[in-house]
């Protein structure tokens, strides 16, 4: 069941009315991606935090009030049904200036609906030879799960836009099959070149490990088709590299959504189907787990959105600190280090994971990362999530 509401606002209602009066026709749209790492190990354990006062949150609100996007993507944001930890971050957090932070935010309108990561299957997805249960372990249960994940809702994904959705038509892709994708990548043993999945399994495996939601938000600049998405990391896995095959597929369903016209196998959760229309414009958001040069990822799976004619990819947002902060850990890098978006420790160092791609026909106004350099005022708040906000300015 997805779910569209509006947020009773909070505060004084004068300046939600100045807020809208700044918003017009003339005035760039900000739509940013921010993969926020608001999970909780355990069901309901988000919303205990919040309630208690997380000081993440707060930094996380506080860049949030910082940039003030119109339409933002929160990625690890854990789902709730009854929409409580949303609830929660817009009116102790957002709704709340922030140390660090700017004014007061508000998002009457948001988006959010249930995810694979944390749903039992009921299948052995990891090959072990025994199909996850609450009795085994965390690790265990969770790669048996349609998508990794502790429990349902976990790493889950949230909407907030200033502007209003369009919920009767907005499009998910959570249960669409993996078999369904044309030339799917599927996962083979390399020793002996057999499939994976079983034959039980595959022909029912998701191939989303989150969801994929088309969200049209009518904005002072007509109506913004926003994809977001966030893919499998291509890593946590095996020679098999399943979660590599997965993630690579995981951004081809956008690619080929994009290519648009009538295909009768892409059909959405609602029982829709064919692509995008031609005319619609759009931003692709999220944690995308893919670094155009870098990292573990199936070579070019990027690339499939970078170099898709629909999209315009050619302002890429960058930030002093992404570049700082690789050249502390060395690591040789062939992309440019100044766009990257994510700090994945001494280990892994840093890549450009996330994305905010515009469809071309806008005019791109300006792009950037908030990652300010070590030492500056803003460093701290940056460093809540190991992931880094991204946005783009969008005009007619």
């Amino acid at each position: 069941m997805t779910a569209c509401t509006q947020v009773n606002v909070h505060g004084d209602p004068k300046a939600w009315v100045r807020d809208q009066a700044d918003a017009s026709a003339a005035a760039p749209l900000r739509v940013a991606t921010y993969n926020t790492s608001l999970y909780d190990d355990a069901d309901g354990g988000l919303i205990r935090r919040l309630e208690a006062g997380d000081g993440n949150a707060r930094k996380i609100a506080a860049v949030l009030q910082r940039v003030r996007p119109d339409v933002v993507l929160l990625n690890e944001f854990d789902y709730d049904a009854p929409q409580r930890a949303a609830e929660l971050f817009q009116r102790d957090y957002l709704e709340v200036a922030q140390d660090g932070g700017g004014a007061a935010l508000r998002y009457p309108y948001r988006y959010l609906a249930p995810v694979n990561t944390g749903v039992p299957s009921g299948l052995d997805l990891d090959g072990d030879g025994l199909a996850g249960d609450a009795q085994r372990g965390d690790r265990a249960r969770g790669n048996d799960a349609w998508g990794y994940g502790l429990h349902p809702g976990q790493y889950g994904m949230l909407v907030l836009s200033r502007y209003p959705i369009d919920a009767a038509a907005v499009r998910t892709f959570q249960t669409f099959k993996w078999s369904a994708l044309p030339g799917a990548r599927q996962p083979r043993h390399p020793d002996t070149g057999k499939p994976w999945y079983s034959a039980a399994a595959w022909p029912q495996m998701r191939l989303s490990s989150k969801s994929h939601w088309d969200v049209p938000v009518r904005t002072p600049l007509g109506v913004l088709h926003l994809l977001a998405a966030h893919p499998t990391p291509p890593v946590f896995d095996g020679p098999e590299d399943r979660n590599g095959a997965r993630n690579h597929d995981e951004i081809k369903l956008w690619a080929r959504y994009l290519d648009g016209g009538a295909p009768a196998w892409l059909c959405d959760d609602q029982g829709r189907c064919g692509g995008l229309a031609e005319d619609a414009r759009f931003v692709i958001v999220g944690d995308m787990n893919a670094d155009p040069v870098d990292g573990d990822g199936v070579p070019g799976s990027i690339k499939q959105l970078l170099d898709h004619p629909r999209v315009d990819a050619s302002r890429v947002p960058r930030s002093e600190g992404a570049a700082e902060r690789a050249k502390f850990y060395g690591f040789a890098r062939k992309g440019d280090t100044a766009e990257h978006t994510g700090d994945f420790g001494p280990k892994a160092g840093t890549l450009r994971l996330d994305y905010a791609l515009p469809s071309r026909g806008w005019s791109v106004r300006g792009t950037g990362v908030f990652w300010p350099k070590p030492g500056t005022a803003d460093a701290e708040i940056s460093e809540a999530s190991d992931h880094h906000l991204v946005w783009v300015d969008l005009a007619d």
